[in-house]
């Protein structure tokens, strides 16, 4: 295990939810290497659950979520969505950006360290979790 897999937190996803983000994820691949492999890692690193097994602070796809940039200072509020019903001015954020790959599977109260579009590594963390 590498420095940085040690200093990333545990994190659940539901079952289905990690195929298709697999399947998606391969699908784009070629379009931004380094996101997805990001996103794939932490597929792969996830413990893969049934929905009902998920606790209900457990960033999913749909959830609206809170968080805290430790790097900016600011707090968002988005939802986790599918890239065809993304739109950024209604804080719909797909999981194929940054941000979205980071925040899922995190629990309320856990951090990530995750880079951005330009490579800078900010901190993110789960302030609150609320479930579609």
């Amino acid at each position: 295990m590498t420095k940085e897999e040690a200093a990333r937190p545990h994190i659940h996803m539901i079952d289905s939810e990690a195929d298709t983000l697999t399947e998606l994820t391969l699908q784009k691949q070629r379009d931004s290497i380094n996101l997805y492999e990001e996103l794939l890692d932490e597929i792969d690193r996830a413990t893969i659950c049934p929905r009902a097994a998920i606790p209900s602070d457990v960033v999913t796809m749909g959830s609206d979520v809170t968080f805290l940039d430790a790097k900016t200072g600011a707090e968002r509020s988005i939802r986790l969505v599918y890239p065809g019903d993304a739109d950024i001015s209604a804080g719909r954020i797909s999981i194929l950006t940054p941000i979205g790959a980071g925040l899922i599977g995190l629990s309320v109260g856990q951090s990530i360290n995750w880079p951005d579009r330009g490579g800078a590594e900010h901190q993110l963390t789960i302030v609150a979790v609320k479930q579609p």
